[in-house]
């Protein structure tokens, strides 16, 4: 990663757009270390993957929409939830129905985005 942690202010669209790429990469690798530990500890199952079903996201907030930086997030392709935050869905990367899973990803993924200054949390819910 070529992007040097500074204040969120300061970020263009392309370091923001790099950030997301780091986060996305993290997610999935965290996602896959996940089912593979709970492979060996468990057996695992017909499904591959624990059964608990629902949902996961990160979520970006204390950003306005109308600033530079929530500007910017808009222009790397990032959304506003109905609290006005940030979000992006499956995080994760997962393309299965664990919750479990998607919350190890999604963890990964808030966890770079705060490393580089945002104030990233993970959002989930069962389905």
């Amino acid at each position: 990663m070529t992007i040097q942690v500074q204040d969120i202010k300061n970020y263009s669209v392309e370091d923001i757009r790099e950030i997301l790429a780091y986060a996305a990469i993290s997610g999935e690798i965290a996602s896959k270390a996940y089912v593979d530990k709970w492979t060996a500890e468990t057996g695992g199952n017909q499904y591959g993957e624990p059964m608990y079903c629902g949902f996961a996201s990160t979520v970006i907030s204390g950003v306005k929409g109308n600033t530079r930086v929530g500007k910017a997030l808009k222009a790397a392709g990032l959304n506003q939830d109905y609290t006005r935050s940030f979000y992006i869905s499956n995080s994760s990367g997962w393309h299965g129905q664990s919750m479990d899973v998607k919350e190890a990803g999604s963890a990964a993924h808030a966890q770079v985005l705060r490393d580089y200054g945002f104030n990233a949390h993970v959002n989930s819910r069962a389905d």
